[in-house]
């Protein structure tokens, strides 16, 4: 039997592909809150970011994750994601 195959995404801010789960995915939900998605699983647009704050940080000031996402993201977002991947980045 072949090996399983691994989930490759983008980094949003880097641009490289990684394996699924080194990557943080961050979510537009149905009712338009964006949040980190710690599974994997939430329903909603996903774009996937490195687990550093130098991408977060990257893809803030190209505002790629807006792109990604679709929709513009407050400031207090950021704070909260940067919270996020900073604490709870690293699995």
């Amino acid at each position: 039997m072949a090996a399983k195959k691994t989930p490759m995404r983008m980094c949003v801010a880097c641009r490289e592909m990684k394996p699924k789960r080194e990557l943080i995915r961050i979510v537009r939900t149905p009712e338009n809150e964006i949040c980190a998605d710690t599974t994997g699983r939430a329903a909603g647009r996903g774009a996937y970011i490195c687990k550093s704050q130098a991408c977060l940080e990257k893809a803030i000031k190209i505002r790629a994750l807006e792109r990604a996402l679709d929709k513009k993201i407050d400031e207090e977002v950021f704070q909260r994601l940067q919270k996020e991947i900073g604490a709870g980045g690293q699995e």
